[in-house]
């Protein structure tokens, strides 16, 4: 008996569900970076023993999100100017990868709409003034090229580094004298792949990942012969 509608059921255990919602909220800046985990109050506002919390913490500390000291306990990551550095110059080889992809394939326009609807959204988050949809957005458009490539490696290489780059976002914006700035940052990068030039969606990439990380960490530069 043929069931061609029929998908797999996805059954979260608690320790995913505890660590999707520690993920989320690192990522959004509810558990801001240096803050403690503290198990007993995390047991009690998840409801749950301290068996799963523990696990979903030690995911968090695998993927980079947490760090532990030694007799102290966990605390959410802090992004001095050298994270700022390891994480664009990781994400620069990451997103060039997946740009040479999308530029030797077949799908050039199918990437170039799917990044469209990303920055549409930027600029709709702009005229509302909603800063945090704004910093989605932009999020998006990089996690949407990366997918584009068809690289599952690329993709799940990147999840992490796209956490972190959002902790990175709210300061980010900050910088921007204006949203159109950043709006155009993406568009001229949609422009060039509609156009089929690869060597210009590399550079206006590595423009784009440069300058992000000197408004963060001013005086750091990913073409610095040394991270800093």
């Amino acid at each position: 008996m043929a069931l061609p509608d029929i998908e797999p059921v996805s059954r979260e255990s608690t320790a995913e569900i505890i660590a999707r919602q520690l993920r989320d909220a690192i990522m959004y800046g509810s558990l801001p970076p240096g803050t403690q985990l503290g198990e007993t109050e995390l047991a009690s506002r998840f409801q749950v023993s301290r068996g799963p919390l523990r696990e979903a913490m030690q995911r968090l500390v695998s993927e980079g999100l947490l760090r532990a000291e030694r007799h102290r306990g966990l605390f959410v990551i802090d992004l001095g100017p050298t994270d700022v550095y390891d994480i664009y110059s990781a994400r620069s080889a990451i997103e060039r990868a997946a740009v040479i992809r999308i530029m030797r394939g077949d799908n050039r326009e199918i990437a170039a709409a799917a990044l469209d609807e990303t920055v549409r959204a930027m600029a709709a988050a702009a005229d509302d003034d909603d800063p945090t949809a704004l910093s989605d957005a932009d999020l998006k458009f990089h996690e949407a090229l990366i997918a584009a490539s068809g690289s599952p490696r690329l993709i799940r290489m990147a999840r992490t580094l796209l956490i972190e780059t959002r902790m990175c976002l709210a300061e980010l914006q900050r910088t921007y004298q204006a949203v159109e700035e950043r709006v155009g940052e993406h568009n001229q990068i949609i422009q060039a792949i509609r156009s089929g030039d690869e060597a210009l969606v590399l550079s206006l990439l590595e423009a784009h990942m440069e300058d992000a990380v000197q408004r963060l960490a001013p005086g750091t530069s990913l073409h610095a012969t040394a991270a800093p």
